[in-house]
């Protein structure tokens, strides 16, 4: 089973990236994918969902109207596409899949540095 993320880097305030979740070796569409992101100092917290059923989103408050995560099952991908970007979202992103109510899987994570 792998989850691996990338699309992370350096961009100024108000910029935009598109991360990407390319899972392998489970069934994707039983599982739903997520997002979380972990800042230094800071807790992990859950940033925005995709439903693998009936392709429902969740977001977190903080990145409502700036993120969209969209689903590719025909590349076992889901991407991240974050604009408006600024400094409080500096973090490491994860994504995790999600079967039975339990995030049972993890990427290695990707480094997301927005400069002011």
């Amino acid at each position: 089973v792998q989850l691996v993320e990338s699309g992370g880097g350096l961009v100024q305030a108000g910029g935009s990236l598109r991360l990407s979740c390319a899972a392998s070796g489970f069934t994707f569409d039983d599982y739903a994918i997520g997002w979380f992101r972990q800042a230094p100092g800071k807790e992990r917290e859950g940033v925005s969902c995709i439903s693998s059923d009936d392709g429902s989103t969740y977001y977190a408050d903080s990145v409502k109207g700036r993120f969209t995560i969209s689903s590719d099952n025909a590349k076992n991908t889901v991407y991240l596409q974050m604009n408006s970007l600024n400094p409080e979202d500096t973090a490491v992103y994860y994504c995790s899949a999600k079967y039975g109510g339990i995030w049972e899987y993890w990427g290695q994570g990707t480094q997301v540095t927005v400069s002011s």
